[in-house]
């Protein structure tokens, strides 16, 4: 994983196709809304970046818009807002990057909503040059049938197309804001009119990544994809409490000043992720409804603390958080809630979003409320010791 700062940089999400090869396997769904494991296929999109911290996610809607609206338009994940923009009319995936406009995007990464290409984005964005627009994912040419950029190849660095080609598009893409100079409010697409163009004006880099890629865009490779997506993103997950595990509990932290890590966390954190585990935390916030800080702060403790320990490489992939109490002042957030621990609704949730190894996957807690939510959901539970990395590592090699 690279090392890079995106809080600038906005996520775009493709989601605008009627998918036409695949139309008789869709029912009512949009592409990306279709399900596998249990699972809409944007949610593995939203899995594996979310981790980043993007300063939004727009998601560009347009065949029923109105499926993916519902379930994603003002959501927050992992400390990052979903946008869902609807396309009044449909203009094509390079048309469409004309509404990004009135969001005011800067530079931004772009993907398909029908394809999965699990690649290091920060690699990406620091890949591209100075004096080009954008850069091209790239990976292996695998015969997906598709006439999208699929002969592409590099030589001394620089993109090119010719005829036969061991490489392809693999649908993510980094652009500076600059690619709005070169897009028209008319019917286009990215791949047949707009990034061909780029291409031989020498505009647009190109990237190779051997990494994880499937396209559900026709019948072959969308019935394969639920074994190969599970067999890419199923692994064990740690969740873990935050005061008191990951740092000290001085009372209702709730500013980056008072976020002292305990000892052994970062190089534990690090460990874990070069064991391939899920890193979640599960929080109870009564620090918000009792009106001792605000939701707002929360968010801005913990995008601040997702900053710093990106610089490390470390991520945590998602975040649960209880703001409820039954002693509560503000109103809204004054009630007995599944999601406050005891319960178990905040593990419940991540389960459900997540494709786990439940038998490995093990939770870190200070307190009985943990243990129990944990024992409710049936997650091994260990109550925190003194040295976190010590602990990990003798948990992860003796489970």
């Amino acid at each position: 994983m690279t090392n890079k700062n995106f809080k600038k940089i906005d996520l775009v999400i493709l989601a605008g196709g009627e998918g036409t090869r695949i139309k008789k396997l869709l029912g009512k769904y949009p592409k990306p809304m279709i399900k596998f494991n249990s699972k809409h296929l944007i949610q593995y999109i939203l899995n594996y970046t979310c981790k980043y911290n993007f300063k939004r996610i727009i998601i560009l809607c347009g065949y029923r818009h109105k499926i993916i609206f519902k379930k994603y338009h003002n959501k927050v994940i992992n400390f990052t807002k979903v946008i869902c923009l609807k396309e009044k009319k449909l203009l094509g995936t390079s048309g469409s990057l004309v509404n990004l406009k009135k969001l005011k995007v800067n530079n931004f990464v772009l993907m398909n909503g029908d394809t999965i290409f699990n690649i290091d984005l920060g690699l990406l964005i620091q890949s591209l040059k100075k004096k080009k627009i954008g850069i091209v994912a790239l990976t292996k040419n695998i015969n997906q049938k598709s006439k999208k950029l699929n002969n592409l190849f590099l030589k001394k660095n620089k993109l090119q197309i010719t005829k036969h080609s061991a490489l392809m598009n693999g649908g993510v893409y980094y652009f500076k804001k600059n690619i709005f100079n070169y897009i028209e409010r008319t019917v286009s697409s990215l791949e047949d009119d707009l990034l061909p163009k780029l291409i031989l004006q020498s505009k647009i880099d190109g990237v190779f990544f051997n990494n994880f890629f499937i396209d559900i865009g026709s019948e072959f490779y969308f019935k394969k994809a639920g074994n190969q997506l599970l067999k890419q993103f199923q692994k064990p997950g740690i969740f873990l409490d935050r005061d008191g595990v990951i740092n000290y509990d001085y009372g209702y932290v709730h500013k980056i000043k008072n976020f002292k890590l305990r000892t052994g966390v970062l190089k534990g954190l690090k460990y874990l992720m070069k064991k391939n585990y899920y890193i979640f935390i599960v929080t109870n916030q009564a620090g918000i409804g009792k009106g001792i800080y605000s939701e707002k702060k929360f968010f801005e403790l913990h995008n601040k603390i997702k900053e710093k320990l990106q610089k490390h490489n470390i991520f945590f992939n998602d975040v649960q958080y209880s703001p409820f109490h039954p002693k509560a002042k503000i109103k809204k957030y004054k009630k007995n809630s599944s999601m406050r621990k005891p319960g178990n609704k905040m593990i419940e949730n991540i389960k459900s979003n997540w494709d786990l190894n439940i038998k490995k996957s093990f939770m870190i807690g200070d307190k009985i409320s943990d243990k129990l939510a944990s024992q409710k959901s049936n997650i091994k539970f260990y109550y925190a010791k003194n040295n976190f990395f010590k602990q990990i590592k003798f948990i992860v090699n003796n489970y």
